[in-house]
């Protein structure tokens, strides 16, 4: 299993309210949601490596299942 960094995330209460609907739909935790945003938005900009993203595409699997 990879490391992750941990750090403290402040967010307005109505975007967590937000974010636990929408990661509720999606059969995910909330910090799992914002996890998996943050790579998406960074994959479409082009600062997710291709080797990172086939990497992170399989746990992600494994962690659904």
């Amino acid at each position: 299993m990879s490391q992750k960094k941990r750090f403290l995330l402040r967010l307005d209460h109505r975007l967590y309210e937000v974010m636990e609907k929408w990661s509720a739909d999606e059969l995910r935790s909330v910090n799992a949601q914002i996890e998996y945003l943050l790579t998406e938005a960074a994959r479409k900009a082009g600062r997710w490596p291709e080797s990172k993203q086939r990497k992170y595409n399989n746990s992600q699997k494994e962690e659904d299942n």
